[in-house]
């Protein structure tokens, strides 16, 4: 967690591969890493960074703040955070905690928190494929005081094979869909759904959900949304 090193479900993740455990990340997986793809796209940031993070901060979403506030980062309030709150004891008793309508939320906040703060922005300067380089700048900028940070990511990572999906990400969406710019982007307001969405754009619920690896038909305010032009647009 930011500024923490209280996880004592993910240093199991570590140290044990049981068959639980392995079929647990599987299903993590194959829930987020669409989203954490998308995510990489749009912030630089590498999806197995995001996804080996997701899953050690959350015990693989088995933790309490993931289960209770879809919190998968461990990221706290701080002062300018106008959200839904929960309060969790880590550091200290009762520390305040961000709480999110859905894990999409949470997947987009912690792309924000890294782009958003200088003391990140020596990462973005790396080689989006090195997440060696990465995992230890995160310890470096401060993300968690856990020593052995950047060693638990690099072995989830190389563990379940998470760099597969940094270039899947690029190879996939960025080269062939996004840098053609065979695209435009909606960001969702206050009264948007994807019928509506669908509509305006003249496409297919099921294309657009796909092209955005919706999960559940969830959207939330603010979020952007990849629409293919591939249609005439109004």
């Amino acid at each position: 967690m930011p500024d923490s090193n209280k996880n004592k479900f993910s240093k199991n993740i570590i140290l044990n591969d049981k068959n639980s455990v392995k079929k647990n990340v599987e299903l993590y997986l194959a829930k987020y890493s669409s989203i954490a793809k998308l995510e990489m796209i749009r912030y630089k940031i590498p999806a197995s960074i995001t996804l080996a993070q997701g899953i050690l901060e959350s015990a693989i979403g088995e933790g309490k703040l993931a289960i209770e506030a879809n919190n998968h980062f461990g990221i706290k309030c701080h002062k300018k955070w106008k959200g839904e709150k929960i309060f969790h004891d880590d550091d200290e008793k009762g520390e305040c905690f961000r709480k999110y309508n859905n894990v999409s939320e949470s997947f987009r906040d912690h792309s924000l928190f890294l782009t958003s703060r200088p003391r990140y922005d020596f990462l973005f300067n790396l080689n989006i494929n090195n997440y060696k380089a990465w995992a230890k700048g995160l310890k470096k900028a401060g993300y968690a005081t856990d020593t052995k940070y950047p060693q638990k990511l690099i072995s989830l990572i190389e563990r379940y094979n998470l760099y597969k999906y940094d270039k899947k990400s690029y190879n996939k969406f960025g080269n062939d869909f996004i840098s053609k710019k065979r695209y435009k982007k909606h960001y969702v307001k206050s009264g948007d759904t994807l019928y509506s969405i669908s509509k305006k754009y003249q496409i297919s619920l099921e294309e657009l959900v796909e092209k955005n690896n919706i999960i559940d038909n969830i959207i939330f305010v603010g979020q952007e949304l990849i629409i293919p032009i591939k249609s005439k647009l109004k």
